[in-house]
């Protein structure tokens, strides 16, 4: 069973850093490109990162770039976003999710999610 767990939210001031990690189960992780997606109160999904199989493709929201990283660690199935210099508008959940492919930017499985919240 294909499964994607999120951890690592939480509450953090206006300028902090939170890292979320995405724990993969059920398929061969390193064969998939990967995403991370967020979701704001009243708001619809919106795409935050892609990460190819070998993290050699990256893409970020412009909303992100220069402030979110992320990386992954085939040999611990594990997905990870850095998030550095949070604002407030970066407030919402967040899920990872797989690719079909090693490329795509076409995801098939979502994870649940984990709440970000920036607030002083």
């Amino acid at each position: 069973q294909v499964q994607l767990v999120e951890s690592g939210g939480g509450l953090v001031p206006p300028w902090g850093s939170l890292r979320l990690s995405c724990a993969a189960s059920g398929f061969q992780f390193r064969l998939y490109a990967m995403s991370w997606y967020r979701k704001a109160p009243g708001q619809g999904r919106e795409s935050v990162a892609f990460i190819s199989w070998t993290g050699g493709i990256e893409a970020y929201a412009d909303t992100v770039k220069g402030r979110f990283t992320s990386t992954r660690d085939n040999a611990k199935n594990t997905l990870y976003l850095q998030m550095n210099s949070l604002k407030p508008e970066d407030t919402a959940e967040y899920y990872c999710a797989k690719s079909y492919a090693a490329t795509s930017r076409d995801m098939d499985v979502w994870g649940k999610g984990t709440l970000v919240a920036v607030s002083s």
